[in-house]
Parts: C-alpha cells; sequence; structure tokens
C-alpha cells in the first residue's frame, strides 16, 4: 500500500492566506503581513513563505511590490484553471455551482485514454466522473473526470456536488496535486458538449486534457475540460 506524504508546509500556508482573503479578513489592498511576521506567525521558514507567496501571486490573489511587499488583488475576472489549484481556487469567492452529470464510479480505463498508462493504474482501473460547473449561473466547465483507483476508500460514496474534488482529495486522503501535463486546443461542441455548456453545435470550445501529478507516488489525476469561454476567458500566469 502506498502511503501518500504530508501536504507540503508552504501549501497549508497558501490555503490558510487563501481563506483568509476569500473571507475577507484580508480586503483588496490590504498589505499581507511581511514574510518575517508570517514565519513567526506559523513557525515556518522564510523559503515556506516564499514559495506560498509566490503560488497565490501566480494565482492572482496578490501582487508583489518591491518595497512594500504582497498586496491583495481583486480576483481577475478571467479564470485561472492554467494554474494546478484547482477551479474552486480559481473563481476565488465567486457563486460556482457545480451539478454532477455521472457521479463517482469504479470502471476500466478506456481504450483510447488520452494519456500513457502505467501498469499499476491499469491494473487498478479508475474512478469517472462527470460535472458541469456554473460560474454566476452560466455553465462554463464540463469537465470529465479520471482518478487512478490507488488506495482511496470509499470515495466513490463521498459527497461532490457543490464540492471541489480537489479540497476532498486534501481532506480525506492527504493528497496534494503538485503539477502536471496539459494539452489545449480548440474544438467544435458536440452534440452533448453543446447541451451541456448552452452553445451551439460545431461552435468552437476549448479543450483542455490534463495529467496532474500529487504527492502520493504513482497516484495521478486525469480531467478532460470543455470551457465555454464566451463570457470568461481562461488565463494563466508565467
Amino acid at each position: 500500500m502506498v502511503t501518500p506524504k504530508t501536504i507540503p508546509q508552504y501549501r497549508r500556508l497558501y490555503e490558510i492566506l487563501r481563506k483568509h482573503i476569500l473571507d475577507g479578513v484580508y480586503k483588496e489592498g490590504d498589505l499581507l503581513p511581511s514574510e518575517n511576521e508570517l514565519c513567526q506567525l506559523f513557525g515556518v521558514t522564510r523559503p515556506t513563505v516564499r514559495q506560498a507567496l509566490s503560488s497565490m501571486s501566480n494565482d492572482g490573489y496578490i501582487r508583489k511590490h518591491q518595497g512594500k511587499g504582497s498586496i491583495v488583488h481583486h480576483l481577475p475576472r478571467e479564470i485561472g484553471i492554467l494554474s494546478v489549484s484547482g477551479t474552486t481556487s480559481a473563481v476565488g469567492d465567486r457563486k460556482l455551482i457545480t451539478k454532477i452529470i455521472v457521479k463517482p464510479k469504479l470502471m476500466n480505463w478506456p481504450h483510447d485514454f488520452m494519456f500513457p498508462l502505467s501498469e499499476l493504474e491499469q491494473e487498478s482501473g479508475c474512478i469517472y466522473m462527470e460535472r458541469v460547473r456554473f460560474l454566476e449561473e452560466i455553465p462554463i466547465f464540463y469537465d470529465i473526470s479520471f482518478i487512478a483507483n490507488i488506495n482511496l476508500p470509499r470515495i466513490t460514496a463521498r459527497q461532490f456536488e457543490n464540492r471541489s474534488l480537489f479540497q476532498i482529495l486534501r481532506d480525506y486522503y492527504h493528497i496534494e496535486i503538485k503539477g502536471g501535463d496539459q494539452r489545449i486546443k480548440a474544438i467544435p461542441a458536440t452534440a452533448k458538449i453543446s447541451r451541456f455548456l448552452h452553445l451551439k453545435k460545431d461552435q468552437p470550445v476549448l479543450h483542455l486534457e490534463r495529467k496532474m501529478e500529487t504527492n502520493n507516488p504513482g497516484l495521478f489525476l486525469y480531467s478532460s475540460i470543455f470551457c465555454n469561454t464566451e463570457k470568461y476567458s481562461i488565463f494563466g500566469r508565467f
């Protein structure tokens, strides 16, 4: 049995600061505590603080200003899912609704899967789920998820309606997303995609294919995401 490593300290700090921003503890234009103060408050090293702040900057929560510090930035209207923070983090405090189309179920991998699979993954099968994500009542993502079925007990019994998949993995399984690969291309919407995203058939949609690494060796998350970008564009910082 593979035992996942603990969640990195920088990620714990990131989640605390992110929650404080979303809860209004820190508002747009506010200065976050200094690096020294964060080290003292949370008992972590300066490299840990810098990594957490760098991730927050990449995800659009703060802007770093030389000589001033980290200033809380209004969340952009675009959606930053090109990072590893997940959709829930990417949209911030805007109203995100999740509709489960296909409840999580255990199944064999599709024969024509989008990424090569290891022998362990093929033997273990996957947890399959389909969701549509609504932002301010507009369907923005049709998301098909595949999770390697490796040491994830009772995951199909979890409540995913209006909940973050990444947060469930963190809370119940101590699984943290570390990075990964993604392919992006425009495709014509099929009848099914058009129905879920309220688009015309053959209208262009953005298609993301993602393979995400975790802190549990051998456990990967895969997703095929179809994006309605009529109102919200997709962004990423680099």
